[in-house]
């Protein structure tokens, strides 16, 4: 195991519509996606797709969903260590205009203690706040084995604050910021005060507010995409966390400057295509997309 990830399965169904019914109307969407869902989830398959498959601890129920969702973990030969729930969990997802409107269905009722899994040869541990108990264990068991700890801090959970002690890369989105009622550059320093080596909170279109390993705060603008290419938003910053745990653990010597560029890159790919399968991008796109987009004068025709 190079790589753990741990957090909620949902199944994604995005759709794209000018307009939805009401009453007893109906109405067809132009297109539609078909996908594994979840933060952590999401971002394991982009790890794996990028060429460093990941192991996964996640919510997986004995229904024809859940089935689903092992066959596609079966594909990138992601390892799934389950914890069993009654129904699987989904996601109903409308893109529009650069945003997106979800509606989630969840079962997080485990039937199940969570697995104690052997971190021996582990790099990296990547959470999203969910299975809190789970997360909270193993938070711990690398922090003292020196395993790098990521989180997604994608909205406040029940042990958000306690979480934030054992974490080393803790970037967070601007809803938690919302929920706790902090501006960006506040919760800055609240994950310095939890002890977070690199914080940040990602802004959207805004790009990424951080502070480096000197405290020093930053900023990396997003890169500019024409409105007419950006399809759906959702899962980006999912695919922003699989790729610089990727780019971590195939160069650790590199500033984190230089891993979130990367991971700027990878969530560019994505908003450009439709569902989370498809927007998880290969090495070759994401260079694809720094030639483009950042006018870099040494990419390769």
């Amino acid at each position: 195991m190079q790589a753990l990830f741990i957090g909620q399965t949902y199944i994604d169904v995005t759709f794209l519509t000018d307009r939805m019914p009401t009453g007893d109307e109906k109405h067809v969407a132009s297109a539609y996606a078909i996908s594994f869902g979840g933060n952590a989830v999401t971002a394991a398959f982009c790890c794996a797709k990028l060429g460093l498959v990941p192991e996964l601890l996640a919510t997986v129920a004995d229904d024809w969903l859940g089935r689903m969702f092992l066959d596609m973990a079966a594909k990138y030969a992601i390892a799934i260590h389950p914890r069993k729930v009654r129904t699987s969990s989904l996601s109903f997802v409308m893109p529009n205009d650069g945003k997106r409107a979800i509606v989630r269905c969840r079962d997080d009722d485990f039937l199940d203690p969570f697995p104690l899994l052997n971190l021996s040869g582990c790099r990296a541990l990547h959470l999203d706040g969910h299975q809190p108990d789970a997360a909270m264990y193993h938070a711990k068991v690398a922090r003292e084995a020196g395993i790098l700890t990521s989180l997604d801090g994608g909205g406040q959970r029940s042990n958000t604050h306690e979480l934030l002690a054992f974490i080393d890369i803790a970037i967070v989105a601007e809803r938690l910021c919302e929920q706790m009622q902090l501006e960006p550059a506040r919760m800055l320093d609240y994950l310095k005060s939890r002890g977070c080596k690199i914080g940040g909170v990602t802004l959207g279109e805004r790009g990424l507010l951080w502070y480096d390993e000197a405290g020093t705060v930053r900023t990396l603008p997003a890169l500019i995409v024409p409105p007419d290419r950006i399809l759906d938003t959702s899962g980006a910053g999912d695919v922003f966390h699989g790729a610089y745990v990727y780019s971590y653990l195939t160069d650790a010597a590199k500033s984190w400057e230089e891993h979130f560029r990367f991971a700027r890159a990878a969530s560019t790919y994505k908003i450009q295509h439709l569902g989370n399968e498809a927007g998880l991008p290969t090495l070759a796109d994401i260079a694809t997309v720094e030639c483009e987009f950042t006018g870099n004068t040494d990419c390769t025709k």
